[in-house]
């Protein structure tokens, strides 16, 4: 062993000249080959120091690269949101706008409704009429059967006795001649009411066709505003259920407020003949009930925030519940639901309500607040600029502002809430619970 390392490591003098002496310094295989070792595995731990370092910053530059593309796809995606959402939008006001021609046509077929059961009673009136001109005709006809049957018989007892009484023969010839215009004038009026007979058969035949024709048309029209009034009234009632707001008593409160009634007193009939003329005057009775809840529900979504407060391109920044405060990093309850947009895109009401506030107010910039029905009070801050004052009576859907960046706020956005009794609720349940309607 140590000869082969003699042999492949010879002994090695390393001179340290200085100016006044010579020195060496031997080294021999075994230190050559320590130092060796020692020398290799430095280098050894250097490449792999190296390669480490190196795959960490690989490895941190892919991750920013991913994150880089993540956050792409993430615009993306908000992007493809933000479109399906004006699509859903547009959507939305194609069906109200169906909705109020649907409601168009109802009112038009009920008028046409109403023409039609007039003309059935019309026609039950004259049918009343002809039976009651063929029962008098047939009488006639009878009385004058016996009429003629007794002059037969005063004939034949006339010929019977004309030997014994010669002396009345100008008597029995006239009586004769009065018989035979009797036969002839009774024939003919025979004759004449078995003709009218047939006719007003044929009359009761034709009403009795045109009254099932106006039945079968009567059903159709039912029919057809059944199914309209459903598709009118199914999405304000899932509306208002999505949105957990007590329907009863907003219909109740609503009727309150729309319970003007005046008029004579005449009793609504549809028709009192025909085997189904109470079926349908029930029909018809729930059919106007039906319009009337669907005239309600929509005055009702009226008075409740049920709709978007932003009329434009916007996206969600913060929702409602607790979140770290985007000034101090702090955890903070957040009452409210935040859409960030362009500066001025136009800021409606939600509901029918009064201005209970309109100005600025600490945190939240310029504020602007509306009193609605069953308790509900809404928000609207950090605004650019207010369009209504304290004590206004709006609509939903008039202009209250613009979207700013007033108040304690890092963007422009809107800070939107919703109070029930002075406690704040989920905005965002609203806004979807009224996409299938407003």
């Amino acid at each position: 062993m140590k000869s082969a390392l003699d042999k492949y490591l010879p002994e090695q003098r390393i001179y340290i000249r200085t100016d006044k002496s010579t020195r060496f310094l031997t080294l021999n295989s075994k230190s050559q080959l320590f130092i060796g070792i020692i020398a290799t595995l430095s280098f050894s731990w250097l490449l792999i120091a190296t390669a480490i370092i190196g795959y960490d910053f690989l490895e941190a530059r892919s991750d920013n690269q991913r994150a880089g593309d993540q956050k792409k796809s993430f615009e993306v995606r908000v992007n493809m949101l933000s479109a399906e959402r004006d699509r859903r939008a547009l959507e939305a006001q194609t069906a109200q706008e169906q909705f109020y021609v649907a409601l168009d046509q109802i009112s038009e077929q009920q008028t046409s409704l109403l023409d039609a059961e007039e003309q059935r009673r019309e026609l039950a009136t004259g049918l009343r009429i002809m039976q009651t001109k063929l029962q008098d005709a047939v009488k006639s006809r009878d009385i004058a059967i016996r009429n003629s049957d007794q002059l037969l018989a005063e004939l034949q007892d006339a010929n019977g006795n004309k030997k014994s009484h010669l002396g009345a023969a100008e008597e029995l010839n006239k009586t004769l001649a009065l018989v035979s215009q009797e036969l002839r004038t009774t024939v003919k009026k025979r004759e004449f009411h078995a003709a009218e007979a047939a006719k007003a058969k044929q009359d009761v035949k034709e009403m009795a066709f045109d009254a099932e024709l106006a039945q079968l048309k009567n059903e159709h029209i039912f029919s057809r505003i059944e199914d309209a009034i459903e598709v009118s009234l199914s999405p304000l009632e899932r509306a208002l259920d999505k949105s957990g707001i007590n329907k009863d008593a907003l219909l109740s409160d609503v009727r309150r407020g729309y319970s003007g009634t005046g008029g004579p007193l005449t009793e609504l009939t549809i028709s009192s003949k025909g085997v189904g003329s109470s079926h349908d005057g029930i029909r018809a009775s729930g059919l106007l009930k039906a319009l009337d809840r669907i005239n309600l529900l929509k005055i009702a979504g009226n008075k409740v925030p049920l709709s978007n407060p932003i009329r434009g391109s916007y996206r969600y920044t913060s929702g409602f519940g607790g979140r770290r405060d985007p000034k101090n990093g702090g955890w903070r309850q957040h009452n409210g639901t935040d859409m960030a947009g362009p500066r001025g895109t136009k800021i409606v009401a939600t509901a029918d309500g009064v201005i209970s506030f309109a100005g600025r107010l600490s945190g939240y910039g310029r504020l602007v607040k509306i009193k609605h029905r069953q308790g509900f009070e809404t928000f609207y801050a950090h605004l650019n600029s207010i369009n209504v004052k304290k004590g206004q009576k709006v609509s939903r859907g008039d202009k209250i502002g613009a979207m700013g960046n007033s108040g304690r706020s890092t963007g422009v956005h809107l800070h939107y809430e919703i109070r029930i009794d002075g406690k704040p609720v989920n905005a965002i349940k609203y806004i979807k619970a009224a996409n299938d309607v407003f």
